[in-house]
């Protein structure tokens, strides 16, 4: 899956070379002053009247419809709308282009360096954060919080948690049997995904992650659709061991997140103590009922249609059009009981579906008005990301244009609350995108 994390020199030097052939970095203005801006805010589907932002050292300063000095870089609006960078709530930094084998068995220093300049490509998206639910994204991170690549926050879950031939198990056949204490396969070593098939070992491996910076804890509680001899249907944890993670996690301050798709995962999880279940498309109406009662988030994405699945082999995409079938009702049970849902796009193995992820954000208005889409890819998405607690690794305000917030934005050519397809074409459409303050684009200037 998986280039190992990168360090020292190694690490400054590799991203040199990404940065040199990507957008240059955000430039280093302490103060840009928006000037003449209608602003959504990420938390009300209305727009503001004509306003003026000024933002100084990462921050939103002020927000005034009246004049502000013009102090630092002036980008005049002109009406354009203001609005929060997106978020990416089900990410997988490292595994967005690779084919399954070169994830597995390529070059990790090529897989890091695909891994950053797709990381540039998701900023200029428009997505300034993500949280990454599996992969070794831990060095890319650090290459993004210093300026040596440019890309979006990560929050990072580190190696998936899996038990044997459970999903995130890409071991062959002939690396069986496998020695408890023995020597660790490659996905393992490269901090892809790590085997835990007991109370003890999970713990363990919760708590490595936790030390290597995690945000959060993601462990697999059901079958998956990309793992090989992971069925669908089966529930792999025990409730012990899930909560040997949930345990670790909250020592830790953080939560536990299980990609679960059936009722038994995801009832599972929730006696464990988990706070998120990933994905739910073959959820019941008592399971959705419970996570309303116990206020357990929803981490799901509008899978519609087999895009993707040339990667997969014919029993994994018959996997995946179950999961397909059962997103209509997810988000029916997710209305229904009005549960804490978040939008991620789980993307894999594809650049030419990465582009798409726009599109993806653009088809919840299958279910939700452009506002509400809009308003969950950003000021609900950030909820989400405040439940690590003091494993945040940007604690402050994410996801909303409002004074003391982190300056992440989007100047956009058009209203997106009416026209959502806006997302879909960043190129043109997101005229400005800044994180963190920094102008990583700017399509007005002469």
């Amino acid at each position: 899956m998986w280039g190992l994390r990168i360090r020292g020199g190694l690490a400054v030097l590799l991203a040199a070379i990404v940065c040199g052939a990507s957008p240059a970095p955000g430039q280093q203005d302490s103060a840009v002053l928006f000037r003449n801006v209608k602003i959504f805010d990420g938390k009300n589907g209305t727009l503001s009247a004509a306003s003026h932002v000024f933002v100084r050292n990462g921050k939103i300063e002020k927000i005034s419809t009246a004049g502000l000095a013009a102090t630092g870089q002036v980008i005049d609006g002109d009406g354009r709308v203001l609005m929060p960078g997106l978020i990416d709530a089900h990410w997988h930094a490292m595994l967005v282009r690779p084919t399954p084998m070169a994830a597995l068995a390529g070059d990790i220093g090529y897989n890091n360096l695909l891994a950053a300049s797709e990381a540039t490509a998701t900023l200029m998206r428009g997505f300034t954060t993500v949280r990454d639910m599996g992969g070794p994204s831990f060095g890319l991170k650090q290459a993004i919080d210093e300026d040596l690549v440019a890309g979006p926050r990560i929050y990072p879950s580190g190696a998936m948690i899996t038990i044997t031939g459970g999903h995130g198990d890409f071991r062959q056949l002939s690396d069986l049997p496998r020695t408890i204490g023995g020597m660790l396969s490659r996905m393992e070593r490269i901090g892809g995904s790590m085997v835990a098939d007991s109370p003890d070992e999970v713990r363990v491996r919760a708590r490595e992650q936790l030390m290597q910076g995690a945000s959060q804890v993601k462990l697999t509680a059901g079958g998956g659709v990309a793992s090989p001899f992971s069925p669908l249907d089966v529930s792999t944890f025990t409730e012990p061991e899930l909560r040997a993670a949930v345990e670790a996690a909250d020592n830790w301050g953080t939560y536990v997140a299980t990609h679960a798709y059936t009722p038994v995962a995801i009832q599972r999880s929730i006696a464990a103590g988990v706070r998120c279940i990933e994905h739910g498309h073959l959820m019941d109406e008592a399971s959705a009922k419970l996570m309303a009662e116990k206020r357990i988030w929803l981490s799901t994405q509008p899978f519609l249609d087999l895009s993707g699945a040339a990667a997969l082999g014919p029993a994994e995409l018959d996997k995946m059009r179950q999961v397909v079938a059962g997103t209509d009702r997810v988000y029916a049970l997710a209305k229904k009981y009005h549960l804490k849902t978040a939008f991620g796009t789980d993307i894999l193995f594809s650049k030419a579906l990465a582009e798409k992820q726009g599109s993806m954000l653009a088809a919840l208005t299958r279910w939700y008005t452009p506002a509400e889409a809009l308003i969950m890819a950003t000021s609900t998405n950030a909820e989400l990301l405040g439940l690590s607690g003091p494993r945040n690794p940007y604690p402050g305000k994410l996801g909303v244009v409002e004074e003391g917030a982190f300056a992440d934005l989007l100047l956009v050519d058009g209203n997106p609350l009416d026209n959502i397809a806006l997302v879909e074409d960043p190129a043109k459409n997101f005229v400005v995108i800044m994180k963190d303050g920094k102008v990583y684009k700017n399509a007005l200037a002469r």
